[in-house]
């Protein structure tokens, strides 16, 4: 029974009608073949008597070679085109590195400004460059007084225990040497 329903449904739906669209080609635009397409770059090489590299046999004489560089393609850029009633011509936008730059007092104002900074800043490195240079030279010398000064302390202490071994050592009299009342050797060998 719940079939009966969507019968009547069916039936208006068949009845009703689609709008048809209705498309109206745009008349060519009045523009050349040359603005929409870029045409092909052909260059003519001169080459002179060279053996071919496939084949040792073989030589070739001058001649021109033609080749291709460049396909024709399509100009993608409707500001080249001329524009169109539809597509207007737009200026393209300009580049910012080859654009001068804006003039006003305030402009000058702050450029003035940063070129001083830039100068005040290029003093201070130089007499920072200089002020670390001096402190280079003084740490070098620092480190050479240092050294002279250890290998002094170390012969320092060197002295030291060579007189505390002196000291401690007993002390010993010469002897004295005896006199004798003649010419004679002491140790004379005689009999």
């Amino acid at each position: 029974m719940k079939t009966f329903y969507f019968i009547p449904l069916m039936f208006l739906t068949a009845c009703s009608t689609t709008p048809r669209l209705v498309l109206q080609p745009q008349p060519p635009s009045p523009l050349a073949a040359d603005t929409v397409r870029y045409p092909e770059v052909v260059r003519a090489y001169h080459v002179g008597r060279y053996a071919d590299p496939n084949d040792d046999l073989v030589m070739h004489e001058q001649h021109v070679v033609y080749r291709v560089e460049e396909n024709t393609r399509w100009d993608l850029h409707p500001a080249n085109a001329g524009g169109d009633v539809l597509f207007p011509a737009v200026p393209s936008p300009r580049d910012a590195a080859f654009s001068p730059l804006p003039v006003n007092d305030a402009v000058l104002a702050e450029i003035n400004a940063q070129k001083l900074a830039t100068v005040q800043i290029m003093v201070q490195a130089q007499t920072l460059s200089s002020a670390l240079a001096q402190f280079q030279t003084a740490l070098q010398q620092t480190r050479t007084n240092f050294q002279e000064t250890a290998v002094l302390r170390a012969s320092v202490i060197e002295m030291k225990k060579r007189l505390d071994a002196l000291e401690a050592a007993p002390v010993q009299t010469p002897q004295p040497v005896p006199n004798s009342p003649t010419n004679e050797p002491s140790d004379s060998l005689s009999p």
